[in-house]
């Protein structure tokens, strides 16, 4: 079943490395709220996965556990990626943020497909946000390195739909009832934290918050 997903993201792979790195050396103006933002969104980009990639790798499907990790490997070049964007912004990376403090923890302490479940809630909330910064700034680096990541996540989402498809049973209306309201109340949060960086890109904090819940009915 997954087989497709581990050609993809080695064609993926692939593409990246003959496309190569955004140059660096143009440099980056961002405003200090989107800076702010930024970095907390590569502290969250940041981990090494492997918590995911081992309960992936009992889950009894080698071809699942092949991509998984080839996806974690794109999830550490989103923040590769993020962390060179501030430094051509003259800005450091942040150690940590309780928000993703939060997040690592809550995802850690489930099982694979409510992990995943978590997991899927950041996704969705990264496809409104990467896009408000790839088209809300006249930056043209920032513009390139939200894209590259935005297209990364445009795949990611269906990546773990696939997975978590029929994964429930009988408990799929508890748990997806359960899965917007997560959703609902992180989305909340994060246009609440985020709030001046969004401004900064054109995009209202109420705005945010309805296009996410848009975006996760699809």
């Amino acid at each position: 079943m997954f087989y497709d997903w581990v050609q993809d993201f080695e064609a993926e792979a692939e593409r990246r490395q003959q496309v190569g790195d955004p140059d660096w050396s143009r440099g980056a103006r961002l405003h200090p709220a989107v800076v702010r933002s930024v970095q907390r969104f590569q502290v969250g980009e940041s981990g090494d996965g492997a918590n995911l990639i081992a309960k992936a790798g009992g889950a009894g499907d080698a071809d699942y556990a092949t991509a998984v990790k080839l996806f974690v490997v794109e999830e550490q070049n989103h923040a590769r990626l993020l962390a060179e964007l501030l430094a051509a912004a003259g800005a450091p990376t942040i150690a940590g943020h309780w928000s993703d403090t939060v997040f690592v923890r809550l995802r850690r302490a489930l099982g694979l497909r409510l992990e995943l479940l978590v997991l899927l809630v950041a996704e969705v909330i990264a496809l409104r946000y990467y896009r408000a910064l790839r088209d809300g700034t006249t930056d043209p680096l920032t513009t390139e390195v939200a894209g590259r990541i935005l297209a990364d996540e445009e795949r990611h989402v269906p990546f773990h739909r696939q997975r978590l498809r029929g994964a429930f049973g009988a408990a799929t209306r508890v748990v997806l009832g359960g899965w917007w309201f997560l959703l609902l109340g992180v989305t909340l949060v994060v246009a609440y934290d985020h709030g001046s960086a969004l401004r900064e890109l054109g995009v209202t904090r109420r705005r945010f918050v309805a296009d996410v819940l848009k975006a996760a009915s699809r």
